[in-house]
């Protein structure tokens, strides 16, 4: 969990007149991970699970893309969500499917804005506990525009970079595109946005346009490791890559690896070579 997202669950708690001596980043929560693809219009459940003998408050969260966190839901064990909550009075599409040991967020008919980042939490005395988050990748029914993020994943060593690449292909709108790089993982947040006015493509049928966006991140580090996701905005709509994910690997890994492959090159050498010279024997 960022330093930033514990700020804004303190602000958020602060909001609502809830003061909170320790924020806990912790396992005790356990939810969906990673990324989670849906189709607009259709129904998803995001799940979050808790230790059902000591928790008592329970929360979710949203975190859209480079928008800071909204509280969503905040209740007690006790409570029935669907009566204290008048989020959920106003936003009917979300539900909560409560019972001992979880905390279920579900989601009718889903639309373009409700992609974004989910957090899951749960609290008792002092203390609050959060799951990892999930990210939510909402995407139209029929899509023309096309996306492809490259690569797909790679296995970097410490100290080492890499370059993203994410190439779009859209209908013409006469407007540019909007591109913003974020990570999912250790450290999630938005890395970089740029914009830029494509090109056409020389093709037979209707005018469409290429746009071709990179990223590089050098000096890699451990808390470098996730999924970067390029996401375009075009036509007024939002448009996500594959991901692409990323390891970073240590250099004394590295070298543990390059040993185990010599030593596996000299054990083959060598048994080829006293094979020959049994068989050379035998003749």
């Amino acid at each position: 969990m960022t330093l930033t997202i514990k700020t804004q669950l303190r602000e958020v708690f602060a909001e609502s007149g809830i003061h909170l001596s320790a924020v806990v980043w912790a396992g005790a929560v356990k939810q969906d991970t990673g990324v989670r693809s849906v189709t607009v219009g259709e129904n998803v459940t995001l799940q979050c699970f808790y230790e059902k003998i000591i928790a008592m408050h329970f929360s979710w969260y949203q975190q859209t893309l480079g928008g800071r966190l909204e509280l969503l839901f905040f209740f007690h064990k006790y409570d029935d969500p669907s009566k204290v909550d008048h989020w959920l009075k106003k936003n009917p599409r979300f539900s909560l499917q409560k019972e001992d040991g979880f905390n279920h967020l579900h989601i009718s008919d889903v639309q373009l804005s409700d992609s974004a980042t989910y957090f899951c939490g749960s609290s008792h005395t002092n203390k609050v506990e959060f799951g990892d988050g999930v990210f939510l990748s909402v995407k139209e029914k029929s899509q023309a525009e096309i996306i492809v993020q490259e690569p797909t994943s790679e296995i970097i060593p410490s100290g080492g970079s890499i370059n993203f690449s994410c190439t779009v292909h859209t209908g013409n709108c006469g407007e540019g595109h909007t591109v913003c790089w974020f990570r999912h993982g250790s450290q999630p947040g938005v890395l970089h946005t740029q914009r830029k006015h494509c090109k056409p493509v020389a093709a037979p049928g209707p005018p469409s346009w290429n746009c071709t966006y990179s990223l590089q991140k050098k000096n890699l580090n451990f808390s470098d490791a996730g999924t970067y996701f390029c996401v375009v905005a075009s036509c007024g709509k939002m448009l996500f890559g594959s991901g692409t994910e990323v390891m970073v690997r240590s250099q004394a890994a590295q070298t543990t690896v390059l040993v185990q492959l010599s030593v596996i090159r000299t054990g083959i050498l060598l048994l080829f070579i006293v094979s020959c010279v049994l068989f050379v024997r035998k003749k």
